[in-house]
Formats: C-alpha cells, sequence, structure tokens
C-alpha cells in the first residue's frame, strides 16, 4: 500500500505542475481532477450508484456493504449492462485478516439444456438472444454470500437506496438512453418488456424519469427475506413459470439448487506490482497474460495512443484472447493449465509471435504444457481498510431479452 499511496502522490504532484504549465502556455490540458479521500472510496459508472455506496459507508457500513448497495443501484440506472438476473465476480481485501477472498457468482446451465437439445435444433453453437443462453442468475446469491462472510449493515438498509429509486424514478442518462430504443426494438414485443422499459410506449429519453416499481418489488422481498426469497420463493416460481411459456429451460430446481464458489485468486507481478484476478470460469486471468506479454516493452519512449502503443497492445490482446477461447471453461468440468498460462515462461515464448512491423491476420492458441509437447465494474474501499473489486454482468446488452 505504501509503494502505491507514495507512487500516486508522486504522479498527482508530477501531472498537477504539467497541467498549470500548460494552463500558463496556453495548451490544452485535463480538466477531470483527481478524486481522493480519507475515510473511504466508492468508484462506479453512474453517479447515483457511487452516491448508494458513500451513504452506506458514511452510515456507518463497510466497503462490502456498499459494494452491494452501488451493485444493486447499478442494475436499475444502468440495466443494459448488469442487473439481478446476471452473474456477479469480486475480490474482497479483508483488513482483519489481511487475506484476499474470491467470490465466483456465476451461474450454471439449467439442467434440462443439454448437448442433445442443441443438436435437436440443429444448433452448433449458443444463440446470443432468446430463451437458450439464459443461465441461473447468480448475483443475487453473491450478494448474500459477501455479506453474510463480511458485512455488518442489514440488508434492508443496503438495499433501500435501490429499492426508494427504483419506486421513485430517476433521470435516464446519456449511455443508457443510446441503447434503450434498440432493446425495445429487439424486444418490445414482448408485454413483460414492452411494459417495464417502454411504459409509455417507447424508450425513457436523455434526462426522463424513469420508474421500474416491478423491480423495487422484488428488491423488497430480497431484502427481507433473503436469498431464499429469490431462489426458492414465490419469485423463483414466477421465473419458472415464464421460462415454460416461452420455451426456456431455467427451472424452480435450477434456482433452488445454486450455490456461489468461494476460490483462491490468481496472481502475476507486473514491474513490482501483485495484480490479482480470479481463476477460470472467470476471464480474469486474460489481463494477467496480457500483462504478462507487455511487461518487458518500455512504455516511457512510446507516445500513448500511438501507433506503436496500440500495435503492442492489440498484439498481446489478440494472443491472450485466443487462448481464452480455447482453455477457460469451467473447471467442474474441464481441466484448465491457469498456473502454466500466467507464467512468464509461457509468456516469453507466445511474445516471440509479436511482429513489432506487422499486425497479425490471425493467431492461434498456444499450448500452455510447453515442455509437455464486455460489463459493469466497481470497486469499494473503506477507512479500516477493506477493499473490494467486483464485476455484474448480465452477458450483454439487456441480457439475452428474456
Amino acid at each position: 500500500m505504501k509503494k502505491t499511496i507514495l507512487l500516486s502522490g508522486f504522479l498527482l504532484s508530477l501531472l498537477s505542475s504539467t497541467f498549470a504549465q500548460d494552463r500558463l502556455m496556453g495548451k490544452a490540458f485535463a480538466t477531470r481532477s483527481v478524486v481522493m479521500a480519507q475515510h473511504g472510496m466508492v468508484c462506479t459508472s453512474h453517479p447515483l450508484s457511487t452516491q448508494a455506496g458513500i451513504d452506506v459507508l458514511r452510515s456507518g457500513g463497510n466497503a462490502i456493504d456498499a459494494a452491494i448497495a452501488a451493485n444493486a443501484m447499478e442494475g436499475l440506472v444502468e440495466p443494459h449492462v448488469n442487473g439481478i438476473g446476471g452473474d456477479l465476480f469480486a475480490i474482497v481485501w479483508d483488513a482483519k485478516t489481511k487475506k484476499l477472498y474470491g467470490l465466483n457468482a456465476s451461474g450454471r446451465s439449467p439442467y434440462s439444456l443439454t448437448l442433445a437439445e442443441f443438436q435437436k435444433r440443429g444448433l452448433t453453437h449458443i444463440p446470443s438472444d432468446g430463451p437458450l443462453p439464459v443461465s441461473t442468475p447468480g448475483c443475487v446469491d453473491g450478494w448474500f454470500e459477501l455479506h453474510k462472510r463480511f458485512g455488518k449493515t442489514p440488508m434492508p438498509k443496503i438495499l433501500s437506496h435501490a429499492i426508494r429509486y427504483a419506486r421513485e424514478g430517476y433521470p435516464v442518462h446519456d449511455e443508457a438512453a443510446f441503447y434503450w430504443p434498440s432493446m425495445i426494438a429487439r424486444f418490445g414485443k414482448y408485454p413483460n418488456v414492452k411494459e417495464t422499459y417502454a411504459p409509455n410506449g417507447a424508450a425513457p429519453k436523455r434526462g426522463e424519469i424513469f420508474k421500474n416499481p416491478a423491480l423495487a418489488n422484488t428488491l423488497e422481498k430480497i431484502a427481507k427475506g433473503g436469498r431464499d426469497a429469490f431462489y426458492k420463493g414465490e419469485i423463483a416460481q414466477t421465473i419458472d413459470a415464464f421460462m415454460k411459456k416461452v420455451g426456456g429451460y431455467l427451472s424452480a430446481k435450477d434456482l433452488a439448487d445454486h450455490t456461489s464458489e468461494w476460490v483462491e485468486p490468481v496472481s502475476t507481478n507486473y514491474r513490482g506490482y501483485d495484480i490479482w484476478e480470479l481463476p477460470p470460469n472467470s476471464q480474469g486471468i486474460a489481463t494477467l497474460q496480457i500483462l504478462n506479454l507487455l511487461e518487458p516493452y518500455d512504455f516511457s519512449k512510446v507516445s500513448w495512443g500511438s501507433p506503436e502503443h496500440i500495435h503492442q497492445f492489440v498484439e498481446a490482446k489478440k494472443l491472450a484472447f485466443e487462448d481464452r477461447a480455447k482453455y477457460y471453461a469451467d473447471p467442474a468440468f474441464a481441466k484448465i493449465p491457469v498456473n502454466e498460462l500466467i507464467s512468464k515462461s509461457y509468456a516469453a515464448e507466445r511474445r516471440k509471435l509479436i511482429d513489432p512491423n506487422r499486425a497479425a491476420s490471425r493467431v492461434d492458441a498456444g499450448n500452455p504444457a510447453l515442455r509437455e509437447g464486455d460489463t459493469i465494474y466497481l470497486t469499494v474501499a473503506d477507512e479500516e481498510g477493506n477493499m473490494v473489486s467486483l464485476i455484474q454482468s448480465n452477458y450483454r446488452g439487456f441480457g439475452s431479452g428474456w
């Protein structure tokens, strides 16, 4: 922590002096100030989500409580990228035990959605839309797993912020307003979508007040009844009935049997800093692979955003993403060579494929055995030193539309 804080302080003073010089010389300069705080920090992609987290911290909650509050609000104000029908991944630094904890709260495929079902339909891949890509929602169970282990504020209080705004409404911001019409165009023919997301017959426009009372009711039931209110109660039965009606496969049994899993985070060292991610089925280790590939390049001699800088990053990303496509899977069903994929020796071997003067038109996945032959993100820190890094997603814009 000291190293990071000292470096941040140095960079801040350096940037400040640079901005001041640029101002004196009449040059354009960055206008977004660095945000700093003494007692906690909440970073999200929407001001209301950030405010919900800050309110929880101010009322005595910790980073875990604030992260859940912020995530619940995100599901309301940015429904095009996340929500309680999606999955959750989190890494928690617990100040008391001085240890990192990883939570995989992603949902499994429905029991009845077998390979034979896809073959019967003549499908060779999972479609993006409709009932087939729907897996068991892991988000709500993830909230309660995090809260059971680390939380201290009662869940009704944590979720009260999202409930209030869902009932009273909030002004739709630019990004959501941009994507909303395309969702209505694709899924507006379904009554449940139209009633919820186009109550006035059209997608809400920028600045228009949008209310989601159905979500408020659902969150209230979850706040009062706990995770079982979602996975075993009336909500689960409603989901089961709806999926049967539209030809889906997610059932009440899928929901009742769902569990999250605590996992050990994995890491690599990038120029003196340990970077931690969750292992598959999370895609986080792609970041570690990319960092390993890029480590030898001297970016101090390359202009940020220059063709050379972009080329190096994109080529490294290509290599990591090919491995992602081949090797990242559910560890319950596949043996994944995680340690080999994030090793320095494997990165050195793969780096040889990067041509500094030419972009690769295609690359193949590597052999990590070597000698053997997009979503919301939020992070919160509190004054006790607890920190949370959390990703929660419904897979794609407004999920699969179901």
